[in-house]
């Protein structure tokens, strides 16, 4: 359920979870029901596979991540604008409430990315976000 801790900033070199946090997906991938994934423009879906987290800017939601989509699921990212950022609208607690929807971004609180970004920034190496169902 999309209310749950679905995001994880995962150590591979010390096997261990350094952040659990809530994650919104797209609002045309559907409820908590039966989801829907998509790699087309202005399906507002949420699109499967590995990303490559890349260069920071500031945006409508202020700091942002582009991501570069590594698998055929998800070619188009960048084309579609699909972008890792915040909004105060996603919680912080786990509940049974889902998350509120993104036009298909991975969406995280504002605390919750500025947790991520502190990771995201002080790493010399590529950083990968792995969007499974």
């Amino acid at each position: 359920k999309s209310g749950k801790y679905r995001y994880f900033v995962y150590d591979l070199k010390n096997d261990k979870i350094l952040q659990s946090a809530i994650v919104s997906h797209g609002s045309g991938s559907g409820g908590d029901g039966q989801l829907k994934f998509s790699n087309t423009e202005n399906s507002y879906q949420s699109s499967l596979g590995k990303y490559e987290i890349k260069e920071s800017y500031k945006g409508q939601f202020g700091k942002s991540y582009r991501l570069d989509g590594l698998d055929s699921t998800n070619s188009n990212a960048r084309k579609r604008a699909i972008v890792l950022h915040s909004l105060g609208c996603v919680s912080d607690k786990e509940s049974e409430t889902p998350a509120c929807l993104s036009l298909g971004c991975p969406m995280l609180s504002p605390k919750a990315f500025q947790e991520t970004a502190k990771y995201i920034d002080s790493s010399s190496k590529t950083v990968i976000l792995y969007a499974f169902y």
